[in-house]
Order: structure tokens, then C-alpha cells, then sequence
């Protein structure tokens, strides 16, 4: 008889990417807040595990966190390792795009920091039947929040070859997204895909062995389509970016961590047009109005130094942009 091997704490399953670079950038904000008397207030937009957040709550005494995930076991795990500081936390299960929502029904009008944690999360990529990791078969789920949805075995199951084609051309980039698709097509048409191990198996028969000794495993860039259309993962953080920075008082800060360059490109948009001048080309002088809003706390991005990648390899492909709001429209 064997005995069941108990489930290791979320601290132990979890190791948040750039926790240090991460704290240090929004304290600042943090500061300013106390000094001028006020409790200082972060929304952690993607909790995840709540790695991120413990450390805030544990280095800042007064810091109120608001909390956000889609993943309801997620936010189930979080709440158990932030249970010590429940006086000081409200968790959300909200998607991230919906910050404007969650802050008017907590009556709070604007925070000192932001911070997004994008991708899919360690929860979601350990926990196997949920479908999102190549290398192990599981349902073909995907799903971050699995009350609602199509998973990824409707997407495989019902696209179109063209959007099929699309997607993982688009949201992948994968070069061999047409031949992917079309044995995809042939696959399903002889019985429904169902599981991750089948669609590994269509994909490695499809991509040439040089490709993928270059590339990684030959499944990841279609993986990685299929979890954002599931998700809508790029349309929600084209809205949630913005957002953000809406929430931000004065001299709060916003930091966010991507981990493919479709995300990052979307947050560099942002992010750089906030820093810019709105004054017309050859308008002899910059107006109130026209003043920048954001200034860029990172030159470029940041990524995780050798020996954070060590400790944690699935930090390898974080950027980090940081801001801060330096000025703030008068709404109208």
C-alpha cells in the first residue's frame, strides 16, 4: 500500500519571475502614496499563485491589494498563501481587462500600481488536464477560465481550414501553419481531436525535423495560438493596457511582463504612445494638454539575469517595460 504524496505548498510550486526588479520598480509609488498620507494601493491584474503579491504584502505593511485572475483555482491558491494578509486584500475573479469594473465596484478610483504577469501562468501549465502544456497528453481544454468558453478541441474541431491557417500562422507564427492545418482538417475528419497527445503527433509529422531541432518542440508556436484564440488573450490585453494606465493615480507606476513578442509589441504601443508629445508636428509650442503622460522607467525591455533563468527556466522569455504616470488628463 502506498501512501498518497501530499501536494507541495503554491510557495514551493511557484517561483515568481523578476519578483526583486518587479518590487523595487513600484515602490517608489509606494512611498510617494504613504508620504502623502495615504494608503498606498496595487492591483496585481494576473495573481496567478499570488507569488508577486505575497512579496508586496510582506515588504509594505499598509499596501491594500486587489487581486485579479480569470482562474478561479488559481485564485483559490492565492487566497490560501495570502490568507495571512486578508485584511489587506480583495481577489477578484475578473479578467483583466475589466480593471475599470472591479476598482468602481470596490469604490476606489485610482491605484499607485499596476503589475501584469501575461502568459499562461505555472498553475496552468503543471496542473495536466487542463491542456495547455505540449508534453504530456491531456484534453484539449486550454482554457484560463474553464466556467465558460470553447476550448481548444472546439477551435480544432470546427475552424475552418483558412482560419485554422490563420491563427496559427497569426497568433503561432509559425511558417508551417498551412500544412499543420490542412492534416489537422484530415485528422478530425476521420474522428474529433480530443486529446493534446494527438495534435503533438499531427504536428511532429508535419514540421521537418531540422525545424525543430532549430526552433524548440514542433508543437509550441501552435500551442501558443491555440491557447490565445481560446482566450482572446491579445484583444483583452489591447484593451487592458490602456485601462491600466487609466487606473493610475499621479506618479503611480505600471509594470508588465511579457513572454512572446506579440504581447510585448502591444504594451511597447501603449506605453510609447503615453510618452510621446501630442502636440501637432510643427506646433511651435507644447501645451499643457499636449505633455506626455507616461515616462518610460526601462530603456527598452528588461529580461531575468543567468542565474534567475537557472532557478527558474520558464523566466527565460520574460520583457519587462516599466512606466510611471507623470501627468493626468483632465476627463471630460
Amino acid at each position: 500500500m502506498t501512501s498518497e504524496v501530499p501536494t507541495p505548498p503554491t510557495s514551493a510550486r511557484h517561483t515568481p519571475v523578476l519578483k526583486d526588479r518587479c518590487i523595487n520598480l513600484l515602490a517608489p509609488a509606494f512611498d510617494t502614496a504613504l508620504q502623502e498620507g495615504r494608503t498606498p494601493f496595487v492591483i496585481d491584474a494576473t495573481l496567478g499563485m499570488g507569488g508577486h503579491s505575497e512579496a508586496m504584502l510582506q515588504r509594505f505593511p499598509e499596501l491594500h491589494l486587489i487581486g485579479i485572475d480569470r482562474d478561479t483555482e488559481a485564485l483559490g491558491l492565492a487566497g490560501a498563501r495570502l490568507a495571512p494578509f486578508s485584511a489587506r486584500t480583495d481577489l477578484v475573479h475578473a479578467v483583466y481587462d475589466e480593471i475599470p469594473e472591479v476598482l468602481g465596484n470596490l469604490g476606489v478610483q485610482q491605484v499607485d500600481g499596476i503589475l501584469m504577469d501575461l502568459g499562461v501562468s505555472s498553475l496552468q501549465l503543471d496542473e495536466r488536464e487542463r491542456g495547455f502544456a505540449y508534453s504530456f497528453d491531456a484534453p484539449l481544454d486550454m482554457r484560463m477560465d474553464t466556467s465558460r468558453g470553447p476550448t481548444a478541441a472546439d477551435v480544432v474541431n470546427t475552424y475552418s481550414e483558412e482560419d485554422l491557417v490563420r491563427i496559427i500562422r497569426k497568433w503561432g507564427e509559425e511558417k508551417f501553419a498551412g500544412r499543420i492545418a490542412n492534416h489537422i482538417v484530415a485528422a478530425r475528419d476521420r474522428k474529433p481531436l480530443t486529446h493534446t497527445g494527438e495534435l503533438v503527433d499531427i504536428i511532429r509529422n508535419v514540421v521537418p525535423a531540422g525545424a525543430a531541432r532549430t526552433g524548440g518542440h514542433p508543437a509550441k508556436r501552435t500551442f501558443q495560438a491555440l491557447r490565445i484564440e481560446v482566450n482572446e488573450e491579445l484583444s483583452v490585453l489591447e484593451r487592458a493596457v490602456p485601462a491600466a494606465v487609466d487606473a493610475l493615480g499621479l506618479h503611480g507606476r505600471a509594470v508588465v511582463m511579457s513572454y512572446h513578442s506579440l504581447e510585448d509589441k502591444i504594451v511597447k504601443a501603449v506605453f510609447a504612445a503615453g510618452s510621446r508629445s501630442s502636440a501637432p508636428a510643427g506646433f511651435p509650442v507644447e501645451l499643457e494638454e499636449h505633455k506626455a503622460t507616461l515616462k518610460r522607467l526601462t530603456k527598452g525591455t528588461e529580461i531575468p539575469t543567468d542565474e534567475e533563468i537557472a532557478e527558474n527556466p520558464r523566466a527565460a522569455s520574460a520583457r519587462l517595460r516599466a512606466v510611471e504616470k507623470v501627468k493626468v488628463r483632465n476627463r471630460t
